[in-house]
């Protein structure tokens, strides 16, 4: 009678694996995983959120999310959720003060009017590209700082874990 109940329990959780699609698959290095999310900083401000969106899709070990973010998804389930916070060092790293430059106005577009808090994309020396935004405006210069806006910042998320292919 024993050996009957173990058979039945057995095919209760095989029915409700395939009904549900649970597994208990983990995500893994090299897996392509889709999340949702909300990112927070330490005063509750929501910065990005996949919220009324597609979910979040990457691989994980491909270096496409910042290192904490990465780290907290290894291991999740699908279904699962979690909120991690991600210090500054597995995030966008530390605020640099080289990466705060002033620029004569004369090396500016012509057209271009600077205001502060705009962004503007640059062409690096290596030829990439890159957003940097402008901290200052005086009548002979103007301050742009190339920080990530996140850097110096710890970040929480809330993640869950939508899918994993």
């Amino acid at each position: 009678m024993v050996k009957n109940s173990y058979i039945v329990l057995a095919v209760i959780l095989m029915i409700g694996v395939m009904i549900t699609g649970c597994s208990a698959a983990q995500a893994e290095n090299g897996d392509t995983v889709q999340v949702n999310y909300t990112g927070k900083l330490a005063d509750g401000t929501v910065f990005d959120s996949s919220v009324g969106r597609e979910p979040l899709e990457f691989t994980l070990g491909a270096g496409q999310m910042i290192p904490g973010f990465e780290k907290a998804v290894l291991g999740m389930k699908v279904g699962e959720k979690k909120t991690v916070t991600i210090p500054v060092d597995e995030a966008y790293g530390p605020r640099r003060d080289d990466m705060i430059m002033e620029v004569p106005r004369e090396k500016l577009p012509s057209d271009l009017t600077p205001e502060v808090g705009q962004q503007l994309q640059v062409t690096r020396q290596d030829g990439g590209i890159s957003i940097v935004t402008i901290t200052k405006v005086t009548d002979n210069t103007v301050t742009i700082d190339a920080n990530h806006p996140l850097a110096g910042k710890d970040l929480t998320f809330e993640i869950e874990l939508v899918k994993i292919q």
